[in-house]
C-alpha cells in the first residue's frame, strides 16, 4: 500500500528579519529603512528581466508562476485516453504537459515555449505552422530571436536563436536528421553506467558545500567516458546513463514543500551562486545547453509525483532567466518524480524535493573535449 499523496503540511515558512508579507501571503522583501540589512549585506540586486514587475513601492514582484499551487488543484483538470489497443495510457494536463504510460515506462513531455512566454511575455509572439510543424517565434528586446519548433504531436524539432543576421541551431532533437515520432527512445536504454574515476564531491558537486570555483569546473568538465555519438534531446532526458557521463551538481541549498512547485521568495538568493556559474560558462560559449532535471520525494502517485517534479524544474528554469538573467534558450527542464532519490526513503524527506542541473552541450554534440 501507497503512502499518502504529497500534499503539504500547514503553516507558513519562517520569516526572515526585516521581511514582511503581501496582502497575498507572499514573503516581500525586506524594506530599506530603519531594521534593514545594510547593502553590504545584501547582495547585488537582481536584473530587471523583461516583463517582470514592480509594485507601488518600486520592489520586484515575483513571476506569477511563484503563486502557491498543488497537485489537488489540477486532478480535475487532467484529461485520460487510451492508444495502441489500449497498450498506451496518454493523461494530459494543463499548461501543454502529457504524461505517457506504456508498460512499465512512463514519461512527461512539455512544450518549452510556454515557459518562454511567460518569461518574454506575449507581446511579440508569432506561431506560423509549416510542413506539418509549428514554429514559435520570440522576438526579445533586444532584437534577437528564438524559434521553437514542434512537430503536430508536440514533439521538440529544433530550437534556433537568430541575432545579427545569423542562425544558431541550439538543440537538434532529429535522429539521422528525421523526427523521431515516438514517444520513448530505445537505443540508448542499452548504454552501460559510466565508469566513474574521479572523486564523489567532484562528480556530484552540492551547491551548499562548493566553492564559486567548483560549480564552474563542474561545468566545464568534459564527459567522464568517452561519448560514441551525438545524441537527441529526447534520448538525454531519457536516459539515465547517458546523463551521467555529465558531472551533476545538486541545488540543495533550495528545496519545496509538500505538493508545491512554489519557490518560497526567501530561497531565490540561494540560486545566485549556481546562477553566477552558469553565466561565467556561458561567457565562454553563448550556445551551452543545461538541463534542470526536478525531483520528488517517495510519497504520491507516479503520475503526481511526474507532473509536480517537471513543474519544480521549469520553477527552476524560471527563476534563473527572469531573477538572474540566464538567457531561457540555454534551459531545459525534466521532471523525473521519484526515481532519483537523494535520501532512501519512502517517507517524506525535504531533502529530496529539490532540482539538479547539468551542463548537457557535450551529450548533444557528441564531443569528448573540454
Amino acid at each position: 500500500m501507497r503512502p499518502p499523496r504529497d500534499r503539504g503540511q500547514p503553516g507558513v515558512p519562517p520569516i526572515p528579519p526585516g521581511a514582511v508579507r503581501g496582502p497575498d501571503g507572499r514573503l516581500m522583501a525586506p524594506p530599506d529603512g530603519p531594521g534593514a540589512p545594510p547593502p553590504s549585506m545584501r547582495g547585488p540586486a537582481p536584473a530587471m528581466q523583461p516583463n517582470a514587475a514592480r509594485g507601488p513601492d518600486g520592489r520586484l514582484l515575483p513571476p506569477p508562476d511563484f503563486a502557491d499551487r498543488r497537485m489537488e488543484d489540477l486532478r480535475g483538470d487532467r484529461r485520460q485516453r487510451t492508444e495502441d489497443g489500449g497498450r498506451r495510457i496518454i493523461i494530459e494536463e494543463p499548461g501543454n504537459r502529457t504524461i505517457v504510460r506504456q508498460g512499465d515506462r512512463m514519461i512527461i513531455r512539455h512544450d518549452e515555449s510556454e515557459r518562454f512566454r511567460r518569461t518574454y511575455g506575449d507581446a511579440d509572439v508569432r506561431v506560423e505552422r509549416r510542413d506539418g510543424n509549428n514554429f514559435t517565434v520570440i522576438r526579445r528586446p533586444d532584437g534577437s530571436e528564438i524559434v521553437t519548433v514542434v512537430d503536430q504531436n508536440g514533439n521538440l524539432v529544433r530550437r534556433i536563436r537568430r541575432e545579427g543576421g545569423r542562425e544558431v541551431v541550439l538543440i537538434d532533437n532529429r535522429r539521422g536528421n528525421r523526427p523521431d515520432r515516438g514517444y520513448f527512445v530505445q537505443d540508448v536504454l542499452r548504454l552501460p553506467p559510466p565508469v566513474i574515476s574521479i572523486p564523489r564531491e567532484q562528480y556530484i558537486v552540492d551547491v551548499e558545500d562548493a566553492s564559486q570555483e567548483e560549480l564552474y569546473e563542474a561545468f566545464e568538465a568534459p564527459p567522464v567516458q568517452r561519448l560514441d555519438r551525438a545524441y537527441t534531446l529526447d534520448e538525454v532526458r531519457q536516459s539515465q546513463p547517458l546523463r551521467d557521463r555529465m558531472r551533476r551538481v545538486d541545488l540543495d541549498t533550495i528545496t519545496f514543500d509538500f505538493g508545491s512547485w512554489n519557490l518560497p521568495e526567501e530561497q531565490v538568493g540561494a540560486m545566485t551562486g549556481i546562477a553566477e556559474a552558469i553565466k561565467r560558462t556561458l561567457s565562454q560559449n553563448p550556445n551551452e545547453i543545461f538541463l534542470v532535471e526536478g525531483h520528488t520525494d517517495a510519497v504520491g502517485s507516479d503520475e503526481d509525483n511526474l507532473s509536480l517534479s517537471d513543474r519544480r524544474a521549469e520553477t527552476v528554469a524560471t527563476v534563473l532567466t527572469q531573477r538572474f538573467g540566464i538567457p531561457a534558450e540555454n534551459l531545459t527542464t525534466q521532471g523525473y518524480g521519484e526515481q532519483y532519490l537523494k535520501v532512501n526513503t519512502t517517507a517524506a524527506e525535504r531533502q529530496n524535493r529539490r532540482a539538479t542541473l547539468r551542463r548537457i552541450t557535450p551529450l548533444l554534440q557528441g564531443s569528448n573535449a573540454r
